[in-house]
């Protein structure tokens, strides 16, 4: 197993939170990089069915990505209780993305740990950027040291999302 307890040294220049590891460990909380211990359906059906980001994803594509990218779990004993995944070349460039954690693990701290524990992550060091999208998530991600774009000019996207989401009022 591969989990990610940071031994190696903090880099706090950007950080404005410091999350102490042991408080999660002792109350058996573990985040690791194993890709073994993910639960596929338990990630597919959050993004399908939950993310705002992701519903009607087909599975296949979850497993693509999964497999493809730098995935973190945190877990509680055996049962996983969040998730996310790096999209990078670990020398330039990393998009953090898919980041949850379970209703009910909610408000004890572990989103904050998660997301310490991969921007701390000794693969991760160096990058010259991160990357990230969030509707409602800024709060957490500016302890981090992540802000909004500085050049959002410069930037383009091709956005092609699995299902169009209907809100209250529109036409079917």
């Amino acid at each position: 197993m591969e989990f990610c307890i940071p031994p190696y040294p903090v880099n706090i220049t950007k950080m404005h939170t410091i999350i102490n590891d042991a408080v999660f460990l002792k109350k058996g909380f573990q985040i690791s990089t194993d890709k073994s211990l993910l639960d596929l359906n338990l990630i597919y059906n959050y993004l399908d069915k939950e993310s705002y980001w992701a519903q009607g994803i087909p599975l296949e594509r979850v497993e693509k990505a999964i497999e493809n990218s730098f995935c973190f779990g945190i877990y509680s004993g055996s049962e996983q209780a969040g998730f996310a995944r790096v999209i990078t070349d670990k020398a330039t460039f990393a998009y953090l993305c898919d980041v949850f954690v379970l209703s009910k693990y909610r408000r004890l701290g572990l989103s904050k740990w998660l997301i310490q524990t991969i921007v701390q992550h000794p693969e991760l060091q160096g990058l010259r950027r991160w990357s990230l999208a969030t509707a409602d998530a800024h709060g957490l991600y500016r302890q981090f040291g992540f802000t909004e774009l500085s050049k959002p000019h410069v930037w383009m996207e091709i956005h092609s999302p699995y299902r169009t989401i209907k809100k209250e009022g529109d036409e079917q």
